[in-house]
């Protein structure tokens, strides 16, 4: 008997490949320079998440500095998003840029999350930034990159902060955490280069090379003058002070210094940040940071 095709038994559809997820892939960019006597943000690119305030003045006695908060409007680093920040301070230009509240990175995926931060600062220009931690969901993946370029008289502080936290108090651990830093010349030569990668399961388990604690943080200073203040051991005693454990030393190549804090949880780590942060503000600025109440 012969058979039609509408007799022969339908092959099941093929199953359709699961993908990873896409993230955002934004890059933003602000340049500061000199302008009537002060520091202006003379140009802009800042889509969606980033956002911005207007830029502050915050020093009576230093009306040149300017202070701009970064802000997400977004609730957060997401899994394989790939975010971008330039910032150009071109000669003379002095700016301080922070954040007006830490950053959650949520559950991640195969690809990581990624952070990347390209500052170029031009010969007699002062850029401080110092945002808030960034904070670690459990199962996040997060890749940050810092990129450095600093012409010779360039003076700078740059921090960076990651913390744990489990939301529903389980202790749940983030997945991984890649760090990476580099500092160059305008030639592009390489003054310092740092990697780090460490799993969520080591970082909180027994033998943690964190010890017993819970969030980290580092900072890099170049062209730093010749400060008593900014001996090591008075800047461990003040982040010691507010509860974190700190090591200081000198960058290779003359670059600068280099400072890491280690703390319990990310409130104790951002005392001891903000502590370190104004002595070296105040050493390389002339003046004090100025904050706005978050």
């Amino acid at each position: 008997m012969a058979l039609s095709l509408d007799d022969l038994p339908e092959k099941p559809a093929p199953a359709e490949p699961v993908s990873a997820p896409v993230g955002r892939r934004v890059q933003a960019s602000l340049v500061f320079a000199r302008g009537g006597g002060t520091t202006v943000l003379s140009r802009q690119v800042v889509p969606y998440p980033f956002h911005i305030t207007r830029a502050f003045r915050m020093h009576p006695e230093s009306p040149d500095l300017a202070t701009l908060y970064l802000q997400s409007a977004s609730g957060g680093l997401y899994a394989a998003d790939h975010l971008t920040l330039d910032i150009a301070a071109r000669p003379g230009a002095r700016v301080h840029v922070t954040t007006q509240a830490g950053t959650v990175v949520h559950r991640g995926g195969p690809e990581p999350t990624r952070q990347d931060t390209r500052l170029a600062i031009a010969a007699d220009a002062f850029l401080a930034l110092n945002p808030d931690p960034l904070i670690l969901f459990p199962g996040a993946h997060l890749a940050v990159s810092t990129d450095i370029t600093a012409e010779p008289g360039a003076r700078a502080i740059v921090t960076e902060s990651v913390a744990c936290h489990d939301p529903i108090g389980q202790d749940r651990p983030f997945d991984r955490l890649d760090l990476g830093l580099t500092i160059r010349t305008p030639e592009g030569r390489a003054l310092v280069r740092e990697r780090s990668r460490i799993d969520g399961s080591a970082f909180v388990g027994p033998a943690s090379p964190m010890g017993g604690h819970r969030a980290y943080g580092t900072m890099v200073v170049l062209g730093a003058p010749e400060d008593a203040r900014l001996a090591g051991p008075l800047l461990r005693q003040a982040s010691d002070t507010a509860g974190c454990l700190t090591g200081v030393s000198v960058l290779p190549n003359g670059a600068g210094l280099g400072l890491r804090l280690l703390a319990p949880d990310g409130g104790t780590l951002s005392a001891g940040m903000e502590a370190v942060f104004r002595i070296v503000f105040e050493a390389l600025s002339g003046c004090g940071p100025g904050r706005r109440r978050k």
